[in-house]
């Protein structure tokens, strides 16, 4: 079973982002399933969001605690939340901010880390508009994640808009724009 967890702040899309991912997976005929992990939280406070994905049935039904890839929308979590806690022996997080990566691992409490960076908000802002990051970090886990097929994103994304059109238009292009810029 591999595991994810998202982090952020309520508004930026990290529930979401667990969902799309988890109808992504499932378009390859994998089991997945995805939720969120807050209380009465309001706009801008911190929350999680899971996705489990298995070639089995997944009988688990709780939080997180030992992901093999974590997800970060917002880089001042990392102010005051060990986002890293938990992690596996992979060690894979991919976090969006506009601080080169060498800054982020100094704010990491995990020192061998197979980190990403990529500042998925300046991407949001160019292509939808709004600061909200889900559908562009999305674009940059489907490069990092071998096993997430970018193609069956761009589905879950069109699925998810389909009243919106022009919405989905412009996720898929900010997805893709963050999966060109992960090498």
């Amino acid at each position: 079973m591999i595991e994810v967890r998202f982090h952020g702040r309520g508004g930026q899309g990290a529930v979401t982002a667990a969902e799309l991912l988890a109808v992504a997976v499932g378009m390859s005929g994998k089991y997945s399933q995805s939720f969120p992990m807050f209380g009465v939280e309001r706009r801008g406070a911190p929350v999680m969001a899971f996705c489990r994905v298995s070639d089995h049935p997944i009988r688990i039904h709780q939080g997180v605690e030992h992901p093999n890839y974590v997800v970060v929308l917002d880089s001042s979590l990392l102010d005051y939340i060990d986002v890293t806690h938990g992690i596996r022996d992979e060690k894979v997080v991919i976090i969006n901010t506009n601080k080169t990566k060498d800054e982020i691992l100094n704010q990491l409490n995990v020192k061998d880390v197979n980190l990403y960076v990529v500042d998925a908000t300046s991407i949001a802002l160019k292509h939808i508009g709004v600061p909200i990051v889900n559908t562009a970090i999305l674009g940059a886990f489907a490069k990092i994640a071998d096993w997430v097929d970018r193609d069956q994103l761009i589905a879950a994304v069109r699925e998810r808009f389909e009243e919106r059109p022009d919405l989905a238009d412009k996720n898929v292009k900010a997805l893709e724009e963050c999966y060109n810029l992960i090498e």
